[in-house]
């Protein structure tokens, strides 16, 4: 659920050859996935999707630069009304109350040629942990219909649900919730 937050983090590493480069994310090509085991007996999959955030790559040295993400908790879909209502219930985000989740970075470890593990602190439910998302540039090039420069990203991370106060019926529902994040973003002119 919090995962969302994560997604930003990607914003590490581009081919753009500007100090300091802004991104904006395409929200209409960008989600966070996130999976559970349900009693053992399944896989339980979900998505966020409809984020903003905001990218700055600095290309000659991509450890400087950051990234920010939010999207409202509202945004969540598990493909059953009554699955998301819970999710949404006071029981565990609280979506009446408007909340959101938050990604901002707080640091980039290149690691390869187009890897890195963005640290940053995703906050939900007004409790801010940090985390630490593995990333890969997928692709950096003009996009193909607007000829502007656009970047790709995907990401994994490992939550436990119960640091941000969701952990009901852990361990029958698994505290452990997988992450995997594909974001695009837009060069900002």
């Amino acid at each position: 659920m919090k995962i969302l937050a994560l997604a930003a983090a990607f914003a590490m590493a581009t081919s753009a050859s500007f100090a300091a480069d802004k991104y904006t994310l395409d929200a209409s090509h960008s989600q966070i996935v996130f999976s559970y085991q349900h009693l053992g007996f399944s896989t339980t999959y979900g998505m966020f999707s409809g984020f903003e955030g905001d990218i700055s790559y600095d290309a000659e040295h991509p450890e400087k630069s950051s990234v920010t993400v939010s999207m409202p908790v509202t945004s969540i879909f598990t493909g059953w009304e009554k699955r998301d209502g819970h999710f949404l219930s006071p029981d565990l985000m609280n979506g009446a109350a408007g909340g959101a989740i938050t990604f901002t970075s707080t640091g980039i470890e290149v690691t390869g040629d187009t890897t890195a593990k963005i640290t940053g602190d995703l906050a939900v439910n007004d409790i801010s942990k940090p985390v630490v998302l593995d990333a890969v540039l997928n692709k950096s090039d003009k996009h193909p219909q607007s000829g502007k420069d656009w970047v790709g990203f995907s990401a994994t991370a490992s939550l436990l649900r119960s640091d941000y106060g969701l952990g009901l019926a852990a361990p029958y529902v698994s505290d452990e919730v997988q992450v995997m994040i594909s974001i695009e973003a837009e060069k900002v002119e």
